[in-house]
């Protein structure tokens, strides 16, 4: 067992391996193994009933079946929960996955049904919520908000900052406060557990989509949930009925990802630092949306930092964003984000295409997740291609605003 009192850069290297020099291995194992040696019918039907019950393997019944438990999955489920200081996690086949399950594990445990939706939020989740697809209804409020909306039958209060697209923070001891006795699950995927812990604000679940920074290079898809081990037994109960389980490759991929998570941020942080500063300079941004830019005092006393995602408005709106998304060359045009190279999209025509009209982030925004790269490099490629993406006409007015 590593030490309580680590860095968080030394948990991130360690955690999770704690079982490594038993089985005689330095290198993380990956057990592909579908189904497991039974060692007797009562000890193996024990177990079953267990695990299908949101519990752990029984050391005598084993593992028994790949959709109720691996090692593999399990060793990165402790990894990211000491990351996030929770007394568990719990590992699905996507960030909607993650999602589902605690909507349907919290509903079903509460008996209520209202979920209460901070905006902005990646669209999926959004359009889920929206959708009432898993028996939920949902209202959509600001943060100040929350006290006056929240309901005898609100089960859960959902919010996620920094925000996608347009990076707004939240300031979560504040919103804890103002859920009551509600619980608030908060989607920590820009921020990771590097940058931000909202288990030490009052949050009670904390969602990462793992395919994006935690795995880092664009090659795993993945979400995890991390929270008190009562609510992960809730959560690893919907797993095993719906069979939403992250495959063993994935969650190898992932654990390993972890090991440079802090590294990696930090850089592609300050490559994001100089190119948001750049892009707060230039006449065809209207506005820039970074945390970096915040007054409120949250990056230093909630966040560790302002991240690596930027978004931008732009002057000339969807056809100045269409024109930029296509004349880039070192960021590559694609939804997703968190990887070792540079993303750009245009989050109203793609991730939020399915939220409703209203609350669609503006047709010249464009997001930036900054890789890698030499900052000096990406610089020049949007100088680049904002020249050709300009040719609209001049602008108006330039303004630089607070995320």
């Amino acid at each position: 067992m590593i030490d309580d009192d680590l860095h968080p850069d030394s948990v991130a290297v360690h955690a999770g391996r704690d079982d490594l020099d038993g089985l005689g291995v330095h290198a993380l194992p990956l057990d592909l193994s579908s189904t497991s040696p039974l060692p007797d019918l009562l000890a193996g039907g024990e177990s079953y009933e267990v695990m299908a019950g949101g519990g752990r393997p029984t050391a005598a019944g084993g593992n028994v079946y790949a959709r109720l438990w691996n090692p593999t999955v399990a060793r990165f489920e402790q990894a990211l929960a000491r990351l996030e200081r929770a007394e568990a996690a719990v590992a699905f086949a996507s960030g909607m996955a993650a999602f589902a399950a605690t909507l349907l594990a919290t509903s079903h445990d509460s008996g209520r049904r209202h979920v209460l939706a901070v905006r902005p939020l990646y669209g999926g989740t959004d359009h889920l919520l929206a959708s009432g697809l898993l028996g939920t209804e949902v209202t959509y409020c600001d943060a100040t908000e929350v006290a006056a909306r929240v309901r005898p039958d609100t089960a859960l209060v959902v919010v996620e900052t920094p925000a996608n697209p347009t990076l707004e923070l939240v300031d979560l001891r504040a919103l804890v406060a103002a859920a009551g006795d509600v619980p608030v699950l908060v989607d920590n995927t820009f921020a990771t557990p590097v940058l931000q812990n909202p288990l030490d604000h009052g949050a009670a679940l904390v969602l990462h989509s793992a395919t994006k920074y935690l795995g880092g290079h664009g090659d795993v898809v993945g979400g995890v949930v991390a929270c008190d081990e009562a609510r992960a037994e809730g959560l690893r109960r919907v797993r095993a009925v719906t069979g939403g389980v992250l495959h063993p490759l994935g969650a190898y991929l992932l654990h390993r990802g972890l090991a440079t998570l802090p590294v990696r941020v930090r850089a592609q942080q300050a490559g994001a630092q100089q190119v948001a500063a750049w892009l707060g300079e230039h006449p065809a941004v209207r506005r820039v949306f970074y945390p970096g830019l915040d007054a409120s005092g949250l990056v230093g006393r909630q966040m560790r930092g302002p991240g690596a995602m930027v978004a931008v408005d732009l002057h000339g709106g969807h056809a100045q964003a269409a024109r930029l998304t296509s004349a880039v060359r070192l960021f590559t045009h694609a939804v997703s984000l968190g990887g070792v190279d540079s993303l750009v999209q245009h989050p109203a025509g793609l991730t939020h295409r399915p939220v409703a009209e209203h609350a669609r982030p503006a047709e010249g925004v464009v997001r930036l997740s900054i890789g890698l790269e030499d900052p000096l490099d990406l610089i020049a490629d949007l100088d680049r291609a904002l020249a050709g993406a300009s040719r609209t006409g001049p602008p108006a007015r330039r303004e630089t605003a607070l995320a």
